[in-house]
């Protein structure tokens, strides 16, 4: 008898249990390869479908695909609990054998949650899901599967002999030094099999759906010296433009860090830190050492990730310009599909659309990957596979993070342990690139750098030879409203050919912006951004302002997503008081290049903004201001300077000593901090202790933490924000229409990565509104959310009263 997988929608061709599992297997072992773990990596793959190995399942796809109207309930059907029940009835029974149990914990647990997410160990409740399904669920034709699997796959003396092996990596991997305790070590790699499985298994299947064999990876060495070539060709280009480039002393600055970072890039894979001040030309430098550490240690992606609170297009502009390789660069922005809630246990019940959805190409496998802070952590924490789906290939690679400062407080602790496994066993090297450093090893869960982190020697020369601007202080004696600023604003454009103006919040920002459209007219341009508007329009906007400067008097009005990353230079920046690092961000996009005498950056106090839901910037704020009366007091202070090392020193460990007691990312709900969840020990793990008490033993597992309970609270930023498409231009409403559309997969991934420049983020309260005004519509079986054409304005973005001035509806 044939058992099937799958069914092959176009002409109805079976692919076999067997094709299947030996498919994944081989996948799946290339990706634990990476990691010492090819046998655990492939255990996982051999045995995660091994439920379909019943005439039960062989009935069900048959009847989903040929008489859809009479076959059984989807959810029926359990076909992924078999492969971990094997693993716990084989492994993990008796006296307590140390690697097989950890063994059949891992890929056991990865084997049955790859429908979904990983199950708990042991939850709030005092039960372990895990267990439920590994020891106590009755399979009716379990002995059946069993009897396949050694008959088609492996028989039982490979088997036994392939989870040794499988032991063995184990044992090396727990065995290497690390800052991270043990629970640690098991909880990263259960989400490392997790992934590589996840990955395996669609990669598999889409290759059958499309009758495609597996792709040969490209040469990553020689495409990462090819990189490199362009890159020197376009450094050593910018001396023959003019001689007074060679002669500017910021630019001689800015190649002395850049041949620093290429011969720094020779050393070991590490934790490093990449500290060139605001305007430094940071993105090539660390792009050098990027492509030339690739090339030396035999990387196999260069991912920057940059903050949430910025965009990234112009990092992604200026590195596709000079490697002039579009499409083995990816950009991703955020997930257009909403999937953290799926549970696809029965794929083959699925619409051809969802099938479509589940099986586009989204792992992150490109040789060069920009991305955002939320999605790095996403990776690690949050529920969804397609999330965990990409954390393999965050292995071998070089990472640059971006101003790195914008961490969210609440999860320091997360983010530096990711960074940890990332050296120990992933062999990343990571880069930590800013202008102002956290301190990120002076928390409890320590980021473990180099012992010689700073890739930039004299610090405190480099920052002196860089000063291109003052800081004046307006906020400690004195505060302004919109009426104020506005007058201030007009004081200044009156002086300077442009001003720049930073706020706290998108809605202080519109009102500044209508006051001044209103009270200046057309005589000045005024231009708004913030991230009410899709990365395409900011990018639109960003490059009228680019081509305006210094050829009119300008004025733009922002939120903080200028601050970083943005390469742009005005003659007067006005920054609402908020953290130092803030407030250094804000000081780079004035006089960048030096090319004129000091400028001044006005730090204001502004009256209106509301903060309350912003709990880090107000406590920055707070902090930055104790600061700034020390240098009113006595110039001495701090090293004289807000922009100064020490100062920076100083704000930091003020700033995460306000938040001790939230950097291991305290849930609420739960009362329990997600370090907690994630990587307690077995004595201090509070729900054991409840357990014990309570059954007066324990449990029969050596991992007794809770990985979904975790991933299902957590948030990168405190509210949940919902991903949605505007009809931004024509490209925009090009991108909805063909998503609305039928595409092949290949198409539809296309097209969702093209997505990613027309999407924004909506707070609940927005979402609500929206859905209340009739501004959304739900495609691709509610799978993805589009933003009507009257909710989108062209001047400011999302408009939630649904009345943007323009009615042509495509919908």
């Amino acid at each position: 008898m044939n058992y099937i997988a799958h069914i092959r929608e176009r002409d109805k061709q079976i692919q076999t249990v067997e094709e299947h599992l030996l498919g994944v297997k081989c996948i799946a072992e290339q990706f634990g390869k990476k990691m010492g773990v090819k046998h655990i990596a492939g255990l996982a793959g051999m045995l995660h479908d091994m439920g379909k190995y019943t005439i039960e399942f062989r009935e069900y796809i048959w009847a989903a695909v040929h008489d859809p109207g009479s076959s059984p309930k989807r959810g029926s059907v359990d076909h992924s609990t078999a492969g971990g029940k094997l693993l716990f009835e084989l492994f993990h029974q008796g006296t307590p054998s140390r690697y097989e149990w950890m063994i059949a914990e891992v890929v056991g647990n990865a084997i049955i949650s790859h429908h979904s997410y990983l199950h708990d160990f042991l939850n709030a409740e005092l039960r372990s899901p895990y267990l439920e399904r590994t020891s106590q669920k009755h399979l009716k034709e379990f002995e059946q599967a069993k009897q396949c699997f050694f008959e088609h796959v492996l028989n039982e003396e490979a088997f036994r002999h392939y989870v040794a092996e499988a032991c063995r990596e184990l044992e090396a991997f727990l065995l290497k030094p690390s800052a991270i305790n043990v629970e640690g070590k098991l909880m990263y790699l259960t989400k490392f099999i997790f992934s590589a499985l996840i990955d395996a298994d669609r990669t598999n299947t889409r290759l059958f759906e499309e009758d495609k064999t597996m792709e040969e990876e490209s040469d990553r060495k020689v495409l990462f010296q090819s990189y490199y070539a362009k890159l020197m060709g376009k450094i050593d280009s910018f001396p023959d433009q003019t001689e007074e480039f060679a002669k500017a002393r910021i630019n001689r600055l800015r190649r002395e860090m850049s041949d620093r970072c290429g011969q720094f890039a020779e050393r070991p894979s590490g934790i490093y830190t990449l500290s060139i001040p605001t305007g430094g030309g940071k993105t090539l430098a660390s792009l050098r050492y990027a492509l030339k550490h690739a090339v030396e240690h035999g990387k196999k992606h260069v991912i920057f990730i940059v903050p949430y609170t910025t965009i990234i297009e112009q990092n992604a502009q200026e590195i596709r310009k000079i490697l002039k390789d579009d499409p083995n660069i990816l950009e991703h922005h955020t997930n257009v599909i909403q999937d953290a809630n799926d549970d696809d246990e029965h794929e083959d019940g699925m619409t051809t659309m969802q099938q479509k959805l589940k099986l586009a190409k989204d792992n992150w496998d490109a040789p060069v990957v920009l991305t955002t802070l939320v999605q790095f952590l996403n990776v690690f924490y949050a529920k969804g596979s397609r999330n965990i789906r990409r954390l393999h290939n965050l292995c071998q690679s070089v990472i640059v993070f971006d101003e790195v400062q914008k961490v969210p407080v609440s999860c320091i602790s997360l983010f530096n342990q990711s960074l940890n496994f990332l050296k120990s066993y992933g062999s990343s090297s990571l880069i930590l690139c800013t202008a102002t450093q956290p301190a990120l090893d002076f928390v409890q869960h320590r980021l473990d750098k180099h012992i010689d982190a700073e890739i930039i020697p004299d610090l405190e020369r480099v920052v002196d030879a860089f000063k291109r601007v003052e800081v004046v202080d307006r906020a400690t004696n004195e505060t302004f409203g919109t009426d104020k600023l506005a007058d201030f604003i007009v004081e200044k454009i009156n002086e300077v050919q442009s001003v720049l103006v930073i706020l706290n919040t998108k809605t202080v920002v519109k009102k500044l912006y209508h006051q001044l459209s209103q009270s200046i007219g057309s005589e000045i341009p005024i231009y708004h951004l913030s991230t009410s508007m899709c990365a395409a329009h900011r990018k639109d906007i960003l490059d009228q302002v680019r081509g305006g400067l210094n050829k009119e008097k300008m004025i733009c009005i922002s939120t903080q997503l200028i601050e970083a990353g943005v390469d742009i230079s005005f003659d007067c920046v006005i920054r609402s008081l908020a953290g130092l690092d803030s407030i250094a961000q804000a000081a780079g996009r004035c006089n960048r290049h030096g090319g004129s005498e000091i400028r001044h950056v006005y730090v204001i106090d502004h009256e209106e903004e509301s903060l309350d839901h912003l709990a880090e910037i107000k406590a920055g704020k707070g902090v930055a201001k104790a600061i700034l009366v020390d240098l009113n007091q006595d110039r001495r202070h701090h090293g004289g300077s807000v922009l100064s090392v020490q100062a920076m020193e100083r704000y930091f460990k003020a700033f995460y000593s306000k938040f001790e007691s939230s950097l291991n990312y305290f849930i609420p709900k739960l009362r329990k901090d997600m370090m907690e969840l994630l990587t307690a020990d077995r004595e201090s793990n509070p729900y054991n202790q409840e357990y014990v008490l309570e059954n007066r033993k324990s449990l029969p597992l050596f991992i007794l933490n809770s990985y979904r309970s975790a991933a299902e609270h957590f948030r990168v930023i405190e509210d949940r924000t919902t991903s949605v498409i505007v009809p931004y231009g024509d490209k925009g409403r090009d991108v909805i229409a063909r998503l609305n559309g039928g595409e092949s997969i290949d198409e539809l991934t296309r097209s969702l990565r093209e997505a990613q420049q027309y999407t924004i983020q909506l707070f609940p309260h927005e979402e609500d509104k929206l859905s209340k005004n009739g501004g959304l519509v739900s495609l691709m079986d509610g799978k993805v959310l589009v933003v009507k054409e009257n909710a989108y304005n062209d001047e400011y973005g999302l408009d939630l009263d649904n009345d943007s001035g323009y009615r042509l509806s495509m919908f």
